[in-house]
């Protein structure tokens, strides 16, 4: 039983790095539709409500969101690490370090899903807000990109429905682990009071 439970260990502090990678790449290509398509219809950066298409602004509301989100992802990726820097990947038996690890990438993968999920929702309503009529019309005249298309707001489902998928799945990883190990010692109790 050991053996399944290790290979599982390995798998799952495997799955932690890829899922945090794919948050971060997620992170660095939400805004890219949007500045292809959305950015040069601000006449002047300095004042945002100088545009070509109403509702455009989403492009600047999400500036500082991105900005976090990226700085979260980043995070996330480090508390992965942890797992491995901890031993968890391989420990048979363990330690507190063990815990720690695996708890705060638990939180820190459901919280990031949280704060991801509920801004993407709002940006996404912003983001079909906008004039597509005269969007249409700026790409059509200045040759940029014309998107209606919510790909990347969308994208979000799939990404951090993995992040918490692999989060649950190591903290049942974890509550395997440690009835294994109650199992172990009241087998080693038993025979010691055999002997």
């Amino acid at each position: 039983m050991y053996k399944k439970q290790m290979t599982m260990q390995r798998v799952l502090c495997l799955a932690a790095i890829f899922v945090s990678a794919a948050v971060f790449l997620y992170a660095l290509g939400i805004m890219t539709d949007l500045y292809d398509s959305l950015y040069s219809t601000m006449r002047n950066p300095n004042d945002l409500f100088q545009t070509d298409v109403p509702g455009s602004i989403v492009y600047y509301n999400m500036q500082e969101f991105n900005r976090v989100f990226l700085v979260y992802s980043i995070g996330l990726i480090l508390l992965a690490l942890l797992l491995f820097v901890t031993n968890t990947h391989t420990r048979r038996r363990y330690y507190i370090a063990n815990y720690i690890s695996t708890i705060a990438y638990a939180v820190g993968g459901v919280a990031i899903s949280i704060f991801g999920h509920v801004y993407i929702e709002i940006f996404k309503g912003q983001f079909l807000q906008v004039d597509f009529a005269a969007l249409k019309e700026h790409a059509d005249m200045w040759g940029t990109l014309y998107t209606e298309s919510t790909f990347w707001f969308d994208l979000h489902y799939a990404v951090f429905a993995l992040v918490l998928v692999v989060s649950v799945l190591l903290v049942a990883n974890m509550i395997w682990k440690v009835s294994l190990m109650k199992q172990e010692a009241k087998l080693v109790e038993e025979g010691r009071a055999a002997a």
